[in-house]
């Protein structure tokens, strides 16, 4: 179906100058319009419309107001007579094209297999290059049925040049490796999940000359857990297995990203009985090896990012029980602690570079309600003898110091009656 043209098209692609005027000259009728909208269509495509439906209703009449003819008579034109092949013919002379021939094909093919396919796979991208080399080459552009041939024949043969460069790199050791890890493989990997030899038992626990082929191909396959220590463990384990097979350093140099990209697709999303059974050696051994290659690196970025998740996690519980900790020692009941926290701010603000021992407030020992100091903080050690008091033989010095700068030591509150040295009747005071 042919599309919107804009405002400046037709004006910019469809307007007949010198030479293209002449070509027409002698001509009229439906042959004249049909000869003038086939010349200036090949000229942006670079082939011919299949039918009315691709010319622009826009581009129809503003061809048809340069040549004197009526829109409508392009009904009457013949698409597939003798007439559109001498059309078709003199087209192609004046620009300079020539058909595709089998021989043209062939080499296009080739040069598609060995300069596009080879870094892109996408199909749509080699049709735009092959496109592109048909304008340049001067060749008319084939049907859409033969480009598609041409296009998967390119692939293909891209396909098999690579994995044969591919293999030819991989030793038997290795091979022989990768051949362990799919022999015995179920295509159900979640059916072994549960058991003791599943993959997640075998990305836990074991080492890697200890684990079966099946366990170990599931387990690389399977994705890492939540963030924890044991996470980072198995994929070290994944890490280390992909190591042991021992793909030779440098064996995707000179392939494209993208090349190496799609054939890890390929391999993550095929049952291991397809890649014993439905492939050559030479392509299993690549998507294998690409596979390998593409985890190794997937794993050591998510083992990267395993540790650096752990130990922020490390660091906020630790930030949390201090801050706790914090709040918990700030929140504990003390005796005039706003006044002490005021003259602490106090003394700060007015000697900023000055020493804590020297403005702020000094320690004073803590009392009980009958004012005296508590057990372990008390100067002075008294000892009941009698009715006498008695200092300790080896006072502390400090605390005692501390207890004397502290002022006079509050009495305790005078009982209410007072026991008789001779009577032990209570005497009223």
């Amino acid at each position: 179906m042919a599309r919107v043209l804009d405002e400046d098209e037709p004006i910019e692609h469809w307007t007949l100058i010198g030479d293209e005027l002449d070509l027409l000259a002698g001509r009229t009728g439906p042959s004249k319009l049909g000869l003038a909208l086939w010349l200036k269509f090949f000229t942006v495509e670079g082939r011919f419309p299949a039918g009315r439906a691709e010319l622009p209703d826009e581009a129809v009449g503003h061809v048809a107001s340069q040549v004197k003819v009526p829109a409508s008579d392009l009904g009457l034109f013949d698409w597939e007579g003798r007439t559109a092949e001498r059309h078709r013919k003199t087209v192609r002379t004046f620009l300079g094209f020539r058909e595709c021939s089998v021989a043209d094909a062939e080499k296009l093919t080739a040069w598609l297999a060995e300069e596009v396919c080879s870094r892109e796979r996408r199909a749509e991208r080699v049709r735009e290059a092959l496109l592109s080399k048909l304008r340049g080459e001067r060749i008319e552009q084939p049907s859409r049925i033969r480009i598609g041939r041409m296009i998967g024949s390119a692939l293909r043969q891209s396909e098999e040049a690579l994995a044969a460069k591919v293999s030819s790199r991989l030793p038997d050791q290795v091979t022989a490796r990768m051949w362990s890890l799919i022999a015995a493989a179920d295509d159900d990997p979640g059916g072994l999940d549960g058991g003791p030899d599943g993959p997640q038992a075998a990305a836990s626990g074991n080492e890697p000359a200890e684990v079966a082929g099946p366990e170990v191909w599931a387990a690389v396959k399977s994705d890492a857990g939540n963030v924890s220590l044991n996470t980072c463990k198995s994929e070290r384990r994944k890490l280390d297995w992909i190591r042991a097979v021992g793909l030779p350093r440098g064996l995707f140099a000179d392939i494209a990203p993208k090349i190496v990209a799609g054939w890890r697709v390929r391999a993550a999303v095929e049952s291991p009985s397809h890649l014993r059974n439905d492939h050559s050696g030479e392509v299993r051994w690549t998507l294998m090896a690409a596979y390998l290659y593409c985890r190794e690196r997937e794993i050591t970025d998510a083992l990267i990012e395993l540790l650096i998740a752990t130990v922020h996690r490390i660091n906020a519980r630790a930030e949390a029980k201090t801050r706790d900790q914090f709040v918990s020692d700030i929140a504990r009941k003390v005796t005039g602690k706003e006044n002490i926290l005021y003259s602490i701010v106090a003394a700060s603000a007015e000697k900023p570079q000055g020493l804590v021992e020297e403005v702020g407030p000094q320690p004073q020992p803590r009392r009980d309600r009958l004012g005296r100091p508590q057990r372990g903080e008390r100067s002075v050690c008294l000892r009941r003898v009698g009715r006498r008091q008695h200092r300790d033989e080896n006072p502390d010095p400090a605390l005692e110091r501390c207890q004397l700068d502290a002022g006079p030591q509050p009495q305790p509150r005078r009982r209410c009656w007072q026991q008789s040295q001779r009577s032990e009747r209570p005497v009223c005071l």
